[in-house]
């Protein structure tokens, strides 16, 4: 919680940042990334509130949210200390039961006095600690350690601030304002349009006039978890009060006055003391005939200003400090462990951002080598000896943002993948150079017409055989026109000789007929055939004895009987001029693609060609 109605008294120097913020160029030659340090109990907190279900907690959601942070920190090449809590201070016992809702006192009757309590240690086996537990396994595995606190998680992550040995702290309890931490983000957003709110020690003196003493002050006033305040009042009195004695006096004057100068009329004749096993009560009239009251807030002060952690130069911290390698193998067992993700899911999730790390620091250290003009030792500078990036594949936009896809080298597990286009412009110009210049080669290769090459007399010596070829085809086609047409010719002859000779054969039939002694015996069946105008081809095919009913539909005429053998021998004539066309059809097809390209006129020779050959297939077929 930390200190009650902070965050609102802070609230206008809220500042919100994009996530690009956190990554920048150190002055230092030895650091080029930001470091910040983490409260690992505010981020579980956080992020296990979000869904308290029993699936949630089944399948760890708060455990894949901590994950996604981690990769989308280590993608801006943020240098991640995480800070879990320690012992509770003995001070806070009272709020921490209160919290828990615990029935029962510090001590058996009234032992232990307010203000003496020693400190608690957690316990290991809750279901919160759990979820510590794995968050540290978790992160162990993508090379980043965790440091265990003495008490205070906050209270550490502010040393090492106040050190310069961070840059900046995740917290979301406003107390460690109080512990002298200068750089806090409050919240982290990610995705699209993803950001951080940060709140910085200098604006708060600036705008709000109010110093690390003052805002001890206002703990004590407005209450927090080592107090429990003045009653009736609020923060806008408070800072007011706070103000007017000033930041170097006020903390001199609580502890030597108490809460003297505070005036409130209700309780200024009253002396609250407080229960036993709760947090001190700060009087409203503290003074020295109050001894109880002044040493409560001493401890109170004592607290914030000297809380118990490791030293910045002892070896735990240095430890934590410590870069340590990404596992990439154990990585896959935990979260196949813990989320049931396959080997190639988490390479899909992790890789990508390794890969925009090791880029972000070897763009740094080209631009640091161009301000200095030095090229530096590589392994000091802990960046990558050559360029990550192969080269650029095409341009991407990404949440309204330009990038680039490019292919890795020397990265395993990872052939392509998409990083922001200002990263390459800043690490590796020259891929962005070559990458244009292949862009403009294609856009060249496909804007450019195909040539027609002009008639040249060369070119016609150059190709006697293709003229030739031509020719000849050309008299193939006339032979093969000449022998249908004679073919024809012959037939349609042979069957109007045919035709010729059945007609004189009816007459002489016909002529019998009239001659014959029959004739009287049939006069009338003669004049109704000469009555109804029957002709002799009708007549001739009944022999001489037959009658003829000619009242009766004339009989449908007979085919003709033409022999086997010629209806053989004509289809087989058929089938053998059909086949010739076919093959010069073919000839004519592959002779005339090849000179399609190279002169106009064998073009045209070549259309005019098939169209003529196409009108032969067709009489062929009829």
């Amino acid at each position: 919680m930390g200190v009650k109605y902070l965050w609102e008294v802070v609230e206008p120097c809220k500042k919100r940042y994009p996530l690009d913020h956190l990554q920048r160029d150190l002055i230092s030659v030895v650091r080029r990334n930001k470091r910040v340090c983490v409260d690992l109990s505010c981020w579980m907190v956080e992020m296990h509130k979000v869904n308290q279900s029993y699936c949630a907690t089944k399948e760890k959601v708060y455990l894949r949210g901590f994950f996604h942070r981690l990769r989308a920190l280590i993608a801006l090449n943020c240098s991640i200390i995480l800070v879990s809590d320690g012992s509770i201070p003995g001070i806070k016992v009272p709020t921490y039961r209160r919290r828990l809702k615990a029935r029962f006192e510090v001590a058996d009757d009234g032992g232990v006095e307010p203000g003496k309590q020693t400190s608690l240690r957690r316990n290991k086996g809750s279901e919160f600690s759990c979820m510590i537990k794995e968050a540290k396994v978790i992160a162990s595995t993508l090379g980043i350690l965790c440091l265990d606190g003495v008490e205070e998680a906050e209270a550490q992550c502010a040393l090492l601030n106040s050190e310069n040995l961070c840059d900046a702290c995740f917290s979301s309890d406003s107390d460690i304002f109080l512990f002298g931490a200068k750089t806090v983000y409050r919240e982290i957003c990610l995705g699209e349009g993803g950001y951080v709110v940060c709140y910085e020690m200098e604006d708060i003196k600036k705008k709000l006039g109010l110093g690390r003493n003052s805002l001890i002050a206002l703990a004590l006033l407005l209450g927090s978890d080592y107090s429990q305040g003045v009653r009736g009042i609020r923060q806008e009195k408070a800072c007011e009060i706070v103000r007017s004695v000033g930041e170097n006096v006020i903390l001199e004057k609580v502890s030597s006055e108490g809460l003297a100068f505070v005036k409130n009329k209700r309780n200024s004749k009253k002396q609250i003391r407080p229960k036993k096993g709760t947090l001190p009560l700060v009087a409203v009239n503290g003074s020295s005939h109050d001894p109880e009251g002044l040493q409560e807030i001493k401890e109170v002060i004592d607290a914030f200003m000297n809380p118990k952690c490791h030293n910045a130069d002892s070896n735990t911290v240095s430890r934590a400090l410590a870069e340590f390698t990404f596992q990439r193998t154990k990585l896959q067992e935990i979260c196949h462990q813990f989320f049931e993700w396959p080997s190639e899911k988490t390479d899909e999730y992790i890789l990508p951002k390794i890969a925009e790390r090791n880029l972000r620091r070897y763009a740094i250290l080209q631009s640091r080598s161009t301000e200095v003009g030095v090229n530096r030792p590589l392994h000091k500078l802990q960046v990558p000896e050559k360029c990550p990036v192969s080269e650029i594949i095409k341009t991407r936009k990404v949440q309204g943002r330009e990038c680039f896809e490019v292919s890795w080298n020397d990265l395993e597990g990872l052939e392509t993948s998409i990083v922001p286009a200002d990263l390459v412009e800043r690490a590796c110009p020259e891929k962005i150079i070559e990458f244009k210049e292949k862009m403009e080669a294609k856009k060249k290769k496909k804007k450019k017409p195909k040539q027609k090459q002009p008639k040249s007399k060369e070119k016609e010596t150059s190709s006697p055989s293709k003229a030739s070829s031509l020719i000849e085809l050309s008299l193939q086609l006339q032979q093969i026109d000449l022998s249908s047409t004679s073919d024809l010719a012959t037939s349609t002859i042979e069957e109007a000789e045919q035709e010729k000779e059945q007609q004189k054969s009816k007459k002489h039939d016909y002529l019998r007929l009239i001659d014959s002694p029959a004739k009287e015996n049939s006069s009338i069946g003669w004049s109704t055939i000469g009555k109804f105008g029957v002709g002799s081809s009708s007549y001739s095919f009944y022999p001489e004895t037959e009658v003829i009913d000619l009242i009766s539909p004339c009989p449908e005429a007979r085919s003709r009987n033409v022999s086997r053998s010629y209806q053989e021998q004509k289809s087989q004539e058929q089938k053998c001029l059909h086949h010739k066309l076919e093959n010069v059809i073919e000839l004519s097809d592959s002779e005339t693609d090849d000179d399609d390209d190279d002169d106009g006129e064998h073009c045209r020779k070549a259309r005019e060609l098939r169209m003529f050959l196409q009108n032969i297939r067709k009489d062929v077929i009829r």
